[in-house]
């Protein structure tokens, strides 16, 4: 069973992930993960960490010779900004003056900060921020890299683009191939409309200008998938629930959609449902509104998913809170942040989609 967690803190040394289960044999070049971590860096929205960090992987364990060789996978991303940190990251005991430079107790509204104090009865909410921080996700993408060249060689592809920020959406039609050319294209947004594009830019603008931050929508599609994968049998086993928690983890996500699932729920059946034709080459659907997945199984068409990110909880014009040691209405605090992380989001959402499809497939 293939399997992943990651380690590490937003200031710390590094990230590091490990990835059990991957068969061997399978071709993995670092160079295709390095362009998924860049993907991840690279967009409209991003906040200054962006300019100090230039993600690469090193691959510890696991691969020989350009391939897998069956045993687990490790592989870790140093924080080029954990040398401005010093000592108020250390993992040594440190004085009281170091710890109280670097403490934080004006929790962020939206955020891990309050929920994760009060689990671990903290008194400093840094010991939360630095593990839930998005920060984490560049360990995600690295692991996503290994899952989607394992899923190459079973003709899988898996792209995302944006097709929502703050209020701007996309109503064209598109097709996988428009969705994979996203990122060549549209570096900033990645949006097969470039007219909506330049409104998501503008608005994103008005959005830093004004201290504030903003959310959206990305649109995951897997193509090649066969008929078959998940099953209806047992709760825990239909693969629209897996991909599901896979999503929702993702930090600042809120909800997940299958298929236009959203959009279905105010129609009739008769508007809903996609037909089923056969011809020479098996059974087709000339719709796909299910996305791909029907009574949580597979059934060969492209399976789309999409995920709500919420804007970022971090505000340059900070919303008020409570201070943790003095009980006092505090406002929350700043850390550096992004404005918007819906563009450069979308490679999470593909790193997530890859991990649950290459489990199912490696049954």
């Amino acid at each position: 069973m293939i399997r992943f967690i990651t380690a590490g803190e937003s200031h710390g040394k590094g990230l590091t992930v490990i990835i059990d289960g991957m068969p061997a044999g399978v071709p993995i070049s670092i160079d295709f993960i390095n362009q998924e971590l860049k993907k991840r860096q690279i967009g409209a929205g991003s906040g200054g960490r962006q300019q100090i960090e230039k993600d690469e992987v090193e691959i510890l364990s696991g691969v020989r010779f350009g391939k897998t060789i069956g045993s687990p996978i490790s592989m870790v991303i140093w924080n080029k900004d954990s040398a401005n940190w010093g000592d108020k990251i250390s993992v040594e005991v440190q004085s009281d003056e170091v710890k109280d430079s670097a403490r934080i107790t004006a929790p962020r509204p939206g955020h891990a900060d309050l929920a994760g104090v009060q689990k671990h009865g903290l008194d400093d909410v840094r010991d939360v921020l630095e593990r839930a921080s998005a920060r984490e996700t560049a360990a995600r993408v690295a692991a996503g890299a290994i899952f989607k060249q394992y899923l190459l060689t079973k003709a899988i592809e898996i792209a995302s683009h944006t097709i929502q920020i703050g209020d701007i959406y996309v109503d064209s039609s598109y097709s996988f191939e428009d969705i994979k050319a996203t990122y060549e294209k549209d570096t900033e947004i990645r949006c097969v409309d470039p007219s909506k594009s330049r409104e998501m830019k503008q608005l994103i603008q008005r959005a830093r200008m004004d201290k504030d931050t903003l959310g959206g929508v990305v649109e995951t599609w897997a193509t090649g998938v066969p008929a078959g994968l998940g099953d209806y049998s047992q709760w825990d086993t239909k693969l629209d629930g897996l991909i599901a928690q896979a999503m929702m983890s993702i930090q600042s996500v809120k909800a997940v959609e299958i298929g236009s699932g959203i959009k279905n729920a105010e129609n009739y059946g008769s508007e809903v449902h996609d037909e089923i034709h056969h011809n020479e080459s098996g059974y087709f659907r000339k719709t796909n509104r299910a996305g791909g997945i029907e009574g949580g199984v597979t059934n060969g068409m492209p399976i789309v998913v999409r995920v709500y990110h919420k804007p970022i909880s971090t505000l340059y014009k900070p919303l008020q809170t409570v201070d943790i040691q003095t009980k006092k209405t505090a406002d929350a605090t700043v850390e550096r942040s992004d404005i918007c992380v819906v563009p450069r989001a979308g490679v999470v959402s593909e790193a997530m989609l890859a991990y649950v499809l290459a489990r199912e497939i490696n049954k």
